[in-house]
Parts: structure tokens; sequence; C-alpha cells
């Protein structure tokens, strides 16, 4: 199985998540690569893409909430997930999705927002995780990068 791991970080939580479903799709036997959103390669090769990026104002990054990222010690690319969805055309692949958040119940889901998305595209969405950060600067809740490591290893069978 060879799987596309699609990220937008500002923090490197995000990140840091995606390297982690990377090397739980490794362990289950797949070949899975990580890019960053602005620079993903084309799918055509891919059996499986995972997009993952960190939850701002209740959905996926925006270029005002990028400049906030900045502006709070963060380095944010310029273009990120939206972006890329909004010009990748047809998805005709399985997706899963994944974010990073606060937790709470007004905290709002970039995964929910990225599989809503992928499935107007055309994708079947086999799985959305989110993953919790805590405290400022947000940081990884304990145990989030084992748990991460795991999903990405059920995304492999």
């Amino acid at each position: 199985m060879n799987v596309l791991v699609i990220v937008e970080s500002c923090f490197g939580n995000t990140a840091a998540i995606a390297d982690a479903v990377a090397a739980g799709l490794r362990s289950a036997g797949a070949v899975a690569t990580v890019s960053d959103a602005a620079s993903a390669p084309p799918l055509a090769s891919h059996d499986l893409v995972v997009i993952g990026a960190p939850t701002h104002n209740l959905g996926l990054p925006t270029p005002a909430s990028r400049r906030q990222a900045v502006a709070h010690g963060g380095s944010a690319p310029a273009t990120g997930v939206a972006e890329w969805l909004g010009g990748v055309g047809r998805l005709a692949i399985r997706v899963a999705a994944f974010d990073t958040a606060v937790p709470g119940a007004f905290s709002g889901s970039a995964a929910k927002k990225i599989a809503t998305r992928a499935r107007r595209l055309g994708a079947t969405v086999s799985g959305r995780e989110s993953f919790t950060v805590s405290g400022s600067p947000a940081v990884l809740t304990d145990g989030e990068l084992d748990r991460a490591r795991a999903w990405g290893a059920s995304l492999a069978g």
C-alpha cells in the first residue's frame, strides 16, 4: 500500500502527528510519505491519502488564522490544506482525515471539514481522528503520538 500523508502545521504539533501516523502505517507494511500541503505530489500512485491540519476558528486554517499563528510565534505556510483541497480536483481515492485541536464542545474540527470536503470531491473517507493539544503555547497531550501511531497502523488494514 502506497500512502501519502499531507499536512499543514503552524507550531509543529500537527506535523508531529503526521510523522507518527506515517510511522504507524509503515509498521503495518505500508510505504508512507509525508508532504506539506503546499508541495504535495500528484496522487496517481497512492492507495490512500491521509490529510491533516490544525483546527483554527472551528475549522481549517485560513490566511488570516495563519497570520495570527505567526503573530503568536508559529511559522505558517502561505497555503495549506484548504487551498490544496480547493485545487486538487476530483479525489477518486480513499482518504482519512486528522486534526489537532484544543478539547471542548466548542473547539470545532478541521478533520471534520477535511472529510466533508473530500467526500464532496468524490473520495471515500475511511477514517477521521482528532488529537488534542493544550497549554500556551499549545503542546500535544500525553499519549497522542502513541495514539497517532496506532491509528496509522489501523489505516493500513
